[in-house]
């Protein structure tokens, strides 16, 4: 299989030179074991999925750490969470020695806890999600917006699925589902019928990019709404959805306070929806919430690459005024941002934008951005810019660097 190189890359070559130790956790199939195999190919690699290694783990940690030499790849650590009690031994016997040991690992429920706790001071995390945009053009020549909304949604962001035009989608999204459930839900968590877990994430997907209503689901599906809860906290934590919180920081107005729900792989969503053609992917009744689903899956994907929380929000009044999302960098202004599934956007779509910006002046917001299928940048009106999907990408680390706006 082809190896698409990622954005991480750099950053897990200064966690190595700075830290014992190094995780790199995120949802299964994102590509944790092929990104260390290649950028340390010196590395012992083993798997505590392979049942001879997991019990010589268990039985003989120290002869099972012995066996890996200096420097070692662990993956899937939880499978033996006793054996970080030796390795923070060994750390500590050469505690000036960097980059000893890395570890994967896909259950992130009680695994970064874990890694935490053991080996507090020896390590750095690194999280890893299904490819970006730039990471998907490092492979495949995608010239428009379009053409990357279109990627997302009918093929998805799994390394696997990018790479290998053999894979039936269907089959392979099926078995994924299916494995979540019985390596990572099964084995942590009493949810009772996996059946109703699968019906609950399938009404999720029908149901991205809108506030989330608990009492709603707690209906539709018979169960209650801690169920709901705790059953939510389990996809958050393993990365299959996102709940975008909404910003009502004493704005003095009536703001609803329902988070947004969005899949971090879009591409699970429509496959779990029935969005599996074009012509339904832009035309049916999702369309809107889908593309405003992949602007957000892929501004979330920059910030966690970069290993920051995501500052971002949204923002709904009692009067039905709703921005997409708002962007809050740790210095530099608020960014009001509106996604529209079109590719002519017009002064019209600019409207939300500009009456935020007059009824919340004393947030001091900078320009509006407006994200759509366009192919060029423009301005709209003296608030607003119409930015194209490479433009706000490119924008983006910028933000982060200088604090500066999109003019």
């Amino acid at each position: 299989m082809s190896y698409i190189h990622r954005d991480i890359e750099a950053r897990l070559t200064r966690l190595l030179a700075s830290s014992p130790c190094v995780a790199v956790t995120g949802p299964r199939q994102a590509g944790k074991s092929t990104l260390l195999k290649h950028c340390l190919p010196s590395y012992n690699y083993v798997t505590l999925d392979d049942p001879f290694y997991r019990e010589q783990a268990h039985a003989d940690p120290l002869l099972f750490l012995d066996s890996l030499g200096e420097q070692a790849i662990i993956d899937e650590i939880q499978l033996a969470p006793s054996l970080l009690s030796y390795v923070k031994i060994r750390v500590d016997q050469h505690r000036s020695v960097k980059g000893q040991y890395l570890f994967t690992g896909s259950q992130q429920f009680g695994l970064i806890k874990n890694l935490s706790d053991s080996l507090a001071g020896r390590i750095a995390l690194l999280e890893l999600l299904p490819l970006s945009v730039a990471e998907k053009r490092r492979y495949l020549t995608i010239p428009d917006a379009a053409g990357l909304f279109r990627h997302a949604a009918l093929t998805g962001s799994y390394p696997e699925l990018v790479v290998d035009d053999a894979v039936d989608l269907q089959s392979w999204y099926a078995s994924y589902l299916q494995t979540y459930l019985e390596r990572d839900i099964r084995s942590i968590y009493n949810i009772g019928d996996l059946r109703d877990f699968q019906r609950f994430v399938r009404l999720l997907a029908a149901r991205c990019g809108q506030q989330l209503n608990m009492s709603d689901l707690s209906r539709d599906l018979g169960i209650s709404v801690p169920t709901v809860k705790s059953w939510l906290s389990i996809l958050e934590a393993s990365r299959v959805i996102y709940l975008l919180s909404p910003y009502y920081a004493n704005l003095g107005k009536r703001i609803t306070k329902a988070p947004k729900l969005y899949f971090l792989d879009i591409g699970l969503a429509c496959n779990l929806a029935g969005v599996r053609d074009e012509a339904h992917l832009f035309n049916g009744p999702m369309a809107g919430s889908l593309f405003e689903n992949f602007c957000v899956q892929e501004t979330i994907k920059f910030f966690l690459g970069k290993g920051l929380q995501p500052p971002l929000y949204y923002l709904r009044t009692g009067n039905g005024l709703e921005v997409d999302l708002l962007i809050e960098p740790s210095a530099g202004q608020l960014v009001p941002v509106e996604i529209k599934l079109t590719k002519t956007p017009t002064p019209q779509h600019a409207r939300t934008l500009t009456s935020f910006r007059e009824l919340f002046a004393e947030l001091g917001p900078a320009p509006g951005l407006l994200l759509s299928l366009s192919d060029t940048t423009r301005q709209l009106n003296r608030e607003v810019t119409a930015v194209t999907l490479d433009d706000y990408f490119r924008w983006l680390p910028e933000l982060l660097e200088t604090n500066k706006t999109v003019v």
